[in-house]
């Protein structure tokens, strides 16, 4: 709820500049920069659970005395530490989908986790503008409010036993374990040839993997032309075409409808899709929907547009996160997901001002011929990323 209405609170509330406002978000992106691997580490040291519980009790305290906070230091103080604490819960989250899915579920299981997200996304800041009309503190004390309940469930609900360390051999019947057994000599067959010469043992690091850190360069690219979607979008539709500020809202109903209505099942038709393809298609229909603004003029193209690139997210995203999990070590899952997700830190970050260096310099047909550019580089860099050990 409290993220999307910040700047209008300091600088209506609190009567500060909106560039000094606007750095309250940097402060933001940097904290969840730091935090990915940090809470991926621990997530494999403390386990999962905790650190959601810890997450969201203390991003909730944050929340709660975040009013409280008058002069500009100290709001920038507070605005790191609730980044941190909020953005410590995604690494765990990630790792406990993984955990408690076997391979062939993992992208259902993402896909639905991706649901709930948006369903919140299309829920909270609903909630928050209506909140934020009341009352700007009593926006940050339920928005804090939300998260220490959310710790609480978590807390008291009967959890099963999920270790990332352990095997789930155990739980497959003699038929399942020798099809999964072919299964494995078959992808190794035909499995592209990989980047380093062997893989070491089960304790590698996520930043010393070549695999890991082929896949997160890879990766990149198509995560910067994500995320125009909140930055130089909305200059393209409102200020180059003219079109009323409504346009830009019906772009995240259609995203979020699609998603809401296709996403689940459009991933479990695609469950046993290999990775390589699988996250290639969703680069190059992101690259197209993107690069295809340029050409569009009106609502109908936009629409269209929204809808491929809507598709791109729906195989990629799901598809991302299941191959990160899938080459990590089980007793290492909690680390790679950490370094998965601050690739999206450096994506959000960073794309937002090339987007906006490249539209404002040479304009929206050059901005939008890069974006297909990008997108279309990740897609080939995606077709050569080797198979993921199947667990």
């Amino acid at each position: 709820m409290a993220l999307p209405f910040l700047v209008l609170y300091l600088t209506r509330a609190l009567a500060i500049a909106p560039s000094r406002a606007a750095l309250a978000l940097t402060v933001y992106g940097i904290a969840s920069f730091a935090a990915m691997p940090v809470a991926g580490r621990l997530t494999d040291h403390f386990g999962p659970l905790t650190i959601i519980k810890i997450s969201l009790l203390f991003s909730g305290v944050s929340l709660l005395i975040y009013p409280l906070a008058r002069n500009f230091a100290s709001i920038l103080v507070i605005t790191f530490l609730w980044g941190v604490l909020s953005e410590s819960v995604r690494p765990p989250s990630l790792s406990i989908i993984s955990d408690a899915t076997t391979a062939a579920r993992r992208k259902p299981a993402f896909a639905l986790n991706r649901l709930a997200i948006n369903l919140g996304m299309s829920i909270g800041p609903a909630i928050g503008g209506i909140l934020a009309h009341i009352s700007f503190r009593l926006l940050f004390f339920i928005d804090g409010a939300t998260s220490i309940v959310a710790s609480m469930v978590v807390l008291l609900a009967p959890w099963p036993p999920i270790s990332p360390a352990s095997s789930r051999v155990s739980a497959l019947s003699a038929s399942e374990l020798g099809g999964a057994e072919e299964l494995g000599r078959e992808l190794e067959a035909d499995s592209i040839e990989p980047l380093a010469p062997s893989r070491p043992v089960a304790d590698l690091r996520a930043f010393r993997d070549p695999h890991m850190l082929y896949f997160l360069a890879a990766v990149v690219p198509v995560q910067i032309v994500f995320f125009q979607v909140t930055s130089t979008l909305p200059l393209f539709l409102v200020r180059y075409l003219r079109l009323h500020e409504s346009v830009y809202g019906l772009v995240f109903t259609v995203n979020t409808l699609i998603i809401v209505a296709l996403e689940v099942p459009l991933n479990t038709v695609t469950a046993r899709w290999v990775h390589h393809r699988t996250l290639a298609l969703g680069a190059i229909l992101y690259a197209i929907g993107f690069g295809s603004f340029g050409l569009v003029t009106r609502v109908p193209g936009i629409v269209a547009c929204v809808v491929v690139w809507t598709f791109g997210e729906m195989i990629f995203m799901p598809g991302s996160a299941a191959y990160a999990s899938e080459i990590a070590p089980p007793a290492r899952r909690g680390e790679y997901m950490g370094l998965y997700t601050m690739s999206f830190s450096i994506a959000f970050s960073a794309g937002p001002w090339i987007g906006a260096q490249i539209l404002q310099r040479w304009g929206s047909h050059i901005l939008w011929a890069a974006a297909f550019a990008s997108g279309s580089f990740s897609a080939l860099l995606l077709t050569r990323i080797p198979a993921a050990e199947q667990s």
